[in-house]
């Protein structure tokens, strides 16, 4: 279902970004059997913007939306986890443009990794080790936002 949200904003320079409300991202993590912390990965589908690279589930925010909701909804429609307790932590704001436009991650626990269902916009989703992130091929706005977002998961614990 396409909302109010969805269409590109531009910057002088030509750079993009998807999202004319801006957008949002959710940070899923569940505590792992083997004692370790993982969070919830997508591996964009080839098709779409920077595709073939690993990032959170996230889109765009429609104008009626809190980011916690548009990150819930995203993380939802692409992951299948909207039915899942979920307790939202933290929310940061891991990117911004020239344009105005922001993107949101929002932070939430689950008592354990919960089952997900992947839609036409992810090849696969994967509970990943926080240690072992770095080792995928990130896009390129996640690889920036990363070390920020490990030391506020770090603080958060």
């Amino acid at each position: 279902m396409r909302g109010d949200g969805d269409g590109w904003v531009f910057d002088p320079d030509g750079s993009r970004y998807w999202g004319r409300h801006g957008a949002a991202g959710l940070l899923l993590r569940a505590p792992l059997p083997d004692g370790g912390v993982g969070i919830l990965l997508q591996h964009r589908a080839v098709w779409s913007h920077q595709g073939g690279t690993w990032a959170l589930p996230g889109g765009a925010r429609d104008s009626h939306e809190s980011v916690v909701d548009t990150a819930i909804r995203e993380a939802d429609e692409e992951a299948g986890i909207g039915h899942h307790d979920l307790t939202v932590r933290q929310q940061l704001v891991t990117a911004e443009s020239v344009s105005g436009w922001t993107y949101t991650t929002v932070i939430a626990d689950v008592a354990e990794p919960v089952r997900t269902v992947a839609n036409g916009e992810s090849t696969e989703l994967r509970w990943v080790r926080t240690e072992d992130v770095d080792s995928l091929p990130l896009h390129p706005g996640f690889a920036r936002s990363w070390p920020l977002l490990r030391d506020q998961l770090t603080a958060l614990a």
